[in-house]
């Protein structure tokens, strides 16, 4: 009989293990270098959409983000308030986090991805209900641009 209980309950312990696998691991976090202006407000707002999206953030804050932009290839048509460098790709405005994630997962040969202007509704532009919708664009160094995720408006 001590031995029928022991194989059920190696029986039971392995069906368990089936059953409740254990846990991926935690997603390591990514790091991000952001550049914005000391007087926007909105930045600092996506730079914590950032870090609530396991995104290591160093903030830089500069005077001169004109010159941010001309030096990592962000064009009048493409710029937004604030620039962010990751992984050798450049990300321009209010970009949501699963979009630069995307980015980084399929490496598209691209500078990098923006959200032209500042949309409402996007992270770190909230203006209660209101959702506007807006393109996630891709851009390269010869200024073309492609987009790269569509949101519409809920």
């Amino acid at each position: 009989m001590k031995l029928v209980k022991y194989f059920m309950t190696i029986a039971m312990l392995m069906i368990s293990a089936q059953v409740w696998p254990e846990e991926p691991a935690a997603e390591k976090p990514i790091d991000i270098v952001v550049y914005r202006s000391p007087t926007c407000g909105c930045c600092g707002k996506w730079i914590e959409h950032l870090k609530q999206n396991n995104f290591n953030v160093k903030d830089n804050v500069t005077e001169d983000m004109q010159a941010i932009k001309e030096k990592y290839g962000v064009s009048k048509e493409m710029a937004s308030c604030h620039t962010a460098l990751v992984d050798g790709y450049v990300v321009e405005g209010h970009v949501p986090a699963a979009d630069i994630k995307e980015m980084l997962r399929t490496k598209p040969k691209i500078t990098g991805i923006a959200v032209p202007g500042m949309p409402s509704g996007t992270p770190g532009m909230e203006m209660g209900d209101r959702k506007d919708p807006y393109n996630v664009m891709s851009f390269d160094r010869e200024n073309h641009y492609q987009t790269f995720k569509s949101h519409e408006a809920d």
